[in-house]
């Protein structure tokens, strides 16, 4: 009996230590493949408690970096340093101080570099273990690794912080990392799963606005993306260079199309149909009372107040498309704007 009980308990221990054993060779596995994509960047700074270095990471084979846009960027010269100790120039390429991004391009002519690939970056949930690569403390500045955190993703949230005594332009989705990543240098370095698919790209040193607390967190990578094909192409416009959008005219209205809505009463109040005036194009398109506006050319409508604003920028010979919620089912609506406007033909 006691015979079996020990092989018993060492089977118990044998089954309990592989995945383990499994894990850890997927994580050195994946530190050792994912090490040779981080750089080293160094650029303006060393006065007045300025750094002057950062981290980054290759996404293309040719050299393209993605960082975070920061004052070390702002120097007539910047460089990187590749995990083989190799030191390059780098210009900047292009930049969206929005989403707290920029993207560093290599001078020189260079191939086959190890990248992360921008089509395999996947979205995680809380509770996913994750790795943390980056410079943090400036610990490398030739061939040496850079640092490496272990952590765990604790939520994917948006957070009140600021820098110093100003708030962050960055307001969209992070994850919050329960682990030390965002230090000084840290900012730029690349957050990964346990097998070294690309998460998100560790933020800036800041502090959470409501508690003044640090927050250690990461920007989900797949909210880049986009933003990067873009500056890569030659195709990106930054934010506050885009020309900003004309006031409503105001053009149309429900009514120009037959349709009488549910009163607007709250902020956000459902836009119902409740009637539709005799032989106007809404009853030609089909809408009856009682349909719930759900989308007008795609988009969500989510009040009475967002449709008539939609409706307002149309012009003569638009199409305007329409889906509508009729009892539990969706119907789907074509009207021609006309010409004139008018409540009925």
């Amino acid at each position: 009996m006691r015979l079996q009980s020990v092989r018993a308990l060492a089977l118990a221990v044998l089954l309990l230590s592989v995945p383990r054993t499994l894990s850890a060779q997927t994580s050195r596995g994946a530190i050792r493949q994912t090490l040779p994509k981080i750089v080293k960047i160094y650029g303006a700074g060393g006065i007045a408690r300025l750094k002057a270095y950062g981290t980054g990471f290759l996404v293309s084979p040719t050299g393209h970096i993605a960082t975070v846009w920061s004052h070390i960027l702002d120097g007539d010269e910047i460089t990187v340093v590749l995990d083989n100790g190799r030191r390059y120039e780098v210009k900047v390429l292009g930049a969206e101080p929005t989403l707290d991004l920029a993207v560093l391009k290599i001078t020189a002519e260079v191939q086959d570099l190890p990248y992360f690939d921008m089509d395999q970056v996947v979205t995680v949930g809380a509770g996913t273990r994750v790795i943390g690569f980056s410079n943090m403390f400036k610990v490398a500045a030739g061939d040496e690794p850079v640092s490496i955190l272990h952590g765990v993703i604790a939520a994917r949230t948006k957070l009140p912080t600021r820098r110093g005594a100003f708030e962050t332009p960055y307001d969209g989705p992070v994850y919050v990392v329960d682990a030390i990543t965002n230090n000084s240098g840290g900012e730029g370095g690349a957050l990964t799963t346990r097998n070294g698919k690309l998460i998100g790209m560790i933020g800036k040193e800041l502090r959470n606005a409501q508690s003044n607390t640090w927050v250690n967190y990461a920007i989900p990578f797949k909210s880049l993306t986009g933003t990067i094909k873009e500056i890569i192409t030659g195709k990106f416009v930054r934010s506050d260079q885009k020309p900003k959008q004309k006031e409503n005219p105001g053009r149309y209205r429900p009514v120009e199309f037959g349709l009488v809505m549910v009163p607007d009463v709250i902020y956000r109040t459902p836009a119902y149909i409740t009637s539709v005036l005799p032989r106007s194009l809404g009853a030609k398109a089909g809408l009856k009372p009682d349909d719930l506006v759900l989308f007008v050319n795609d988009e969500l409508i989510q009040s009475t107040r967002m449709l008539k604003s939609r409706l307002g920028y149309l012009e003569a010979g638009d199409t305007l498309s329409l889906i509508v919620r009729r009892g539990d089912k969706l119907v789907s609506v074509e009207l021609l704007v006309p010409a004139k406007a008018e409540s009925s033909r």
